[in-house]
């Protein structure tokens, strides 16, 4: 026998062979629910961290982290505009755009659009559209060629191929004022563009609106006189942009409208983490109902020992020496549990990309269709602070569990316990 003696009577209650079968029937049950309920509440937030960084990245293969935007006199000089913020720390490049909304038009199908002009040379510093690019080359915008590229979503909608033209129209300001209704400018700005090529970059919001020009063809139709709308901005670190643009926009002497990542993408990630919260919340449940049977498993152990729990108070032992005596059980079963529910959890989170395919071809079935969905594989994502946050919240729950049972064990009356013995 070893000290501290609650502890050791503790673990001989569970090694103990004794007990009914109804109550370590409970007792194995209680494991094996918390095991499964952390495994696969860490494989499931795992899978979804790689999802939704496997759309994060979609997003913003064309666009940048962040944006300063301003009027066209604010940006008369943006080239050295451009330098100084590349001077700021965390900036991996700068370049400069404007942003259109119109209309494009083949034949007698039309589709809205976002007509975005860029700087072929500047631009690879801030998205990756070379990378994308499914027919044709991003190098084939040159300024006074009148090239568009568009999105395969887009291209699909106008059944546009690499040649064609594309008839591009956006509204624009009346010199003397014509054309305005109710202050509603309704003389727009036609012009003629040669398709030359077609991205695809996996996202909905990327692929069926936008639609490429050279900056300076795009400053000719938003009548800019070669000033941009204002600069994309590219991070070493995406989740800094959010924290970094606001004060590089005051180094700047906080003249620009800011915006980036996170913003522009609002409703998307909210939804996300909605549904990782529910997820979360949903799959805990089944670790507390595995905590609940614990509850059970101890009662019942209670009322099974209380002729036990008479004799060794009877030789002195003290109350909190018997709660600690059934906690000890308790917690070695919950946490035993916890940590083997940890251990296969970050083994089917890690090996995700192996086991799916093997799962898919046994039983003939796609998780993703690659017909349907972008995304055809599963990716997966295992992000420490939420792994040692799931495995703490199940052994804290454990430990609760005992709580109860164990005060009423420490209640039980040596007489009374001892009067029919």
């Amino acid at each position: 026998m070893f000290h501290p003696l609650p502890l050791y009577i503790g673990l001989r209650y569970v090694r103990s062979r004794s007990q009914g079968f109804f109550v370590s029937f409970i007792s194995w049950v209680s494991m094996l629910g918390i095991c499964v309920g952390v495994a696969a509440l860490i494989t499931v937030i795992s899978v979804m961290n790689g999802l939704e960084g496997e759309m994060r990245g979609r997003l913003l293969s064309l666009a940048s982290h962040a944006t300063l935007s301003g009027e066209p006199e604010q940006l008369q000089d943006w080239p050295a505009l451009a330098d100084r913020i590349r001077k700021e720390e965390g900036v991996v490049g700068v370049a400069p755009y404007i942003d259109l909304q119109g209309m494009l038009g083949r034949g007698a199908d039309m589709r809205a659009a976002l007509i975005r002009g860029v700087d072929p040379e500047l631009e690879s510093q801030v998205s990756d559209i070379g990378a994308h690019m499914q027919v044709g080359s991003f190098t084939d915008l040159i300024a006074g060629e009148q090239h568009i590229i568009l999105g395969a979503g887009l291209a699909y909608a106008l059944d546009a191929r690499v040649g064609d033209e594309i008839t591009v129209l956006v509204p624009a300001l009346s010199a003397q004022g014509e054309g305005v209704v109710s202050g509603i400018d309704l003389k727009p700005r036609i012009q003629n563009f040669i398709v030359s090529g077609v991205f695809e970059a996996g996202a909905q919001e990327q692929d069926n609106v936008l639609a490429l020009i050279h900056l300076q063809d795009a400053s000719g139709l938003a009548g800019t006189h070669g000033m941009p709308n204002g600069l994309r901005l590219k991070f070493d670190d995406i989740f800094a942009a959010p924290v970094r643009t606001p004060q590089i926009n005051e180094a700047l002497g906080g003249k620009f409208k800011v915006s980036d990542w996170s913003i522009e993408n609002a409703s998307y990630f909210r939804a996300v983490r909605i549904e990782k919260t529910m997820m979360t919340l949903i799959l805990m449940l089944i670790v507390a109902v595995a905590a609940f049977n614990i509850i059970a498993a101890l009662v019942m152990v209670v009322n099974e020992k209380r002729t036990d729990i008479a004799i060794l108070r009877t030789v002195g032992m003290t109350p909190r020496a018997v709660v600690g005596v059934f906690m000890t059980q308790g917690v070695l079963i919950g946490w035993f549990g916890a940590l083997l529910g940890l251990v296969v959890g970050l083994l089917l989170a890690f090996n995700v990309s192996t086991i799916v395919p093997f799962l898919e071809g046994l039983f003939g079935a796609k998780v993703f269709d690659p017909t349907v969905f972008v995304i055809s594989d599963m990716p997966s994502e295992v992000q420490w602070p939420q792994v040692m946050g799931i495995t703490l919240t199940a052994l804290a729950l454990t430990v609760l569990a005992t709580i109860y049972p164990s005060l009423r064990g420490a209640a039980t009356e040596p007489a009374e316990a001892l009067r029919y013995e």
